[in-house]
């Protein structure tokens, strides 16, 4: 047994070194390619966050520029059919206008015209008045013979 445990010390002796150079690397891993690599990927991990929200916030400002774009559109679009609007009243309030002009215009015509027309009438009836007298002589002439006219028919 005493064999076995020399030759184990031995073992262990003859891996001192071996384990010092294995804890050296370990160390040297450490501080030349583990904490570098570490930091790195930190930093782009940090990059790569700081890129996402930069981008996140990009597109929430953009989002809210659409949206107000959108709603001065309709807005636009409202003044534009509330103007559309009103210059529809204006010209049909001008129509009716011209139109009840047009009719008033009419209305002092007609009555001009009946105004005329009554007094062409009255002259008329004046005139066939007067006239009828000498009409009804002359009636009386073509169907009467002279003789019974000259004594005295008229």
């Amino acid at each position: 047994m005493q064999e076995i445990i020399l030759q184990v010390g031995a073992l262990l002796l003859g891996s001192v070194p071996t384990l010092l150079l294995f804890l050296f690397l370990v160390i040297a891993y450490q501080i030349l390619v583990h904490t570098p690599l570490r930091r790195t990927l930190a930093e782009r991990r940090a990059r790569t966050l700081g890129a996402v929200e930069d981008a996140q916030k990009a597109i929430a400002e953009a989002e809210a520029r659409a949206a107000d774009y959108a709603e001065q559109l309709r807005q636009a679009r409202a003044e534009i059919f509330r103007a559309r609007e009103q210059k529809l009243q204006q010209w049909a309030s001008e129509r009716e206008a011209a139109l009840a002009d047009a009719r008033d215009q009419a209305a002092i015509r007609v009555e001009r015209a009946r105004a005329a027309l009554s007094a062409e009438v009255a002259s008329a009836r004046q005139s066939l008045l007067a006239s009828a007298d000498e009409l009804a002589m002359q009636v009386v002439r073509a169907i009467l013979p002279e003789s019974a006219s000259a004594g005295g028919v008229r």
